[in-house]
């Protein structure tokens, strides 16, 4: 038995290392050429070290296909030349044949589960950093216009941001008190700068605000310019300018800069949520329902995408063992498992969103109907 194990084994490894780096090779061109205008003139190593910052998050993904490439081709090879009959006319069953594509298959999910959660997350947030302040230079000019969640209760905007100097231009931070929101705190500023998880502001005036008090200016008398003074001191109870005009106003965020950038710079935010985050928000008592929820259906999604590499071992079995006679057609038919795949794990997902009671039935659906599937079509074989 560890004979055929270390054969089988040489059968699959060479199959799973090049359909990984074949749907790699081809995922990273396909960010290369989306994004090739805005490379020109950017030093090779630097596009290389953006690509290798997508890595994790490709291997997440192209993982899966590699895995059903290895099932078919290296099982389809071995039916095709009949080494799998000459093992079971010796007594040995089909699962203990299959029994190290089952392991690789484990091995490759646990290693899906610990880049999905826990280094994808972080790769994703440089992956955007770099593209947006070395690569195109932009920075945070994308924001201009916009106003963006930093996170601990804060709100940026500003009117502009000098790519040169890295600077921004008439910001404005808000603050709002969670339990009261007519009172907060505004930060007006000429210019400011954010570095790492620090907004440092020059030029500023800082109003502490209470608009429930702005009520009762209009019932003071006109003949009363005390009363009036004492009104507008309770609207505005701190109003703090800034010494001179270099002296800067630092704010702690709970985003930083690249964090920020990642999520909000592009029309579609990177997947920057791992597995602190999204436990944080399960299990913390005042989190909205609505981020519960979405926590719900991305913890689920990130986990059920790594296990489709040992779902996936057996749902191609079948088809190795009926189809796989070519290399041509091995890749066909690993080709067509895998886009059905993701085609109704993208479909689970929808209805995931549809099932705000219990969103793991839509993410798991995929993972459920293809080993049901599998094991199914195992027993007509």
């Amino acid at each position: 038995m560890t004979r055929l194990t270390r054969y089988a084994t040489r059968e699959l490894l060479p199959p799973l290392l090049a359909g990984t780096l074949l749907f790699t090779a081809i995922l990273s061109f396909g960010y290369f050429f989306v994004s090739s205008q805005w490379l020109s003139g950017v030093p090779v190593a630097l596009i290389a070290r953006w690509i290798g910052y997508q890595l994790p998050d490709t291997l997440v993904k192209v993982l899966p296909m590699a895995v059903v490439l290895m099932t078919v081709v290296a099982f389809g090879r071995m039916n095709t030349e009949r080494e799998l009959v000459a093992v079971q006319a010796g007594g040995i069953g089909l699962g203990q044949v299959t029994r190290p594509a089952a392991v690789i298959g484990l091995l490759v999910t646990l290693l899906s589960v610990w880049l999905s959660l826990w280094v994808a997350p972080r790769a994703n947030v440089e992956t955007r950093g770099l593209y947006w302040d070395a690569l195109t230079g932009a920075g945070l000019s994308q924001l201009v216009g916009k106003t963006v969640d930093l996170g601990q209760g804060l709100t940026l905007s500003m009117q502009g941001y000098d790519t040169k100097t890295r600077q921004m231009q008439g910001v404005r931070v808000e603050q709002w008190q969670k339990d009261n929101f007519r009172q907060g705190m505004i930060v007006l500023a000429d210019a400011g700068k954010f570095e790492n998880n620090q907004l440092s502001l020059t030029g500023y005036q800082v109003y502490r605000v209470d608009y429930a008090a702005a009520a009762a200016l209009a019932q003071v008398p006109d003949n009363d310019p005390a009363a009036f003074r004492e009104a507008v001191q309770s609207v505005f109870p701190l109003v703090q300018m800034a010494p001179d005009a270099a002296s800067p106003l630092n704010l702690d965020t709970g985003l930083s800069r690249k964090q920020t950038l990642a999520q909000y710079a592009d029309a579609i935010g990177a997947d920057a949520e791992g597995w602190p985050e999204l436990v944080t928000k399960l299990t913390a008592p005042d989190v909205p329902a609505a981020e519960r929820q979405a926590a719900r259906v991305n913890l689920g999604r990130k986990l059920a995408l790594p296990f489709a590499n040992l779902v996936l071992v057996l749902a191609a079995l079948p088809f190795a063992l009926r189809f796989g006679r070519t290399l041509g057609v091995s890749l066909g038919v690993a080709l067509v498992i895998a886009v059905a795949y993701y085609l109704l794990f993208s479909v689970g997902l929808t209805l995931a969103g549809m099932l705000p009671g219990l969103p793991e039935v839509g993410v798991w659906l995929a993972n459920v109907v293809f080993a049901l599937g599998g094991l199914w079509l195992l027993r007509r074989t």
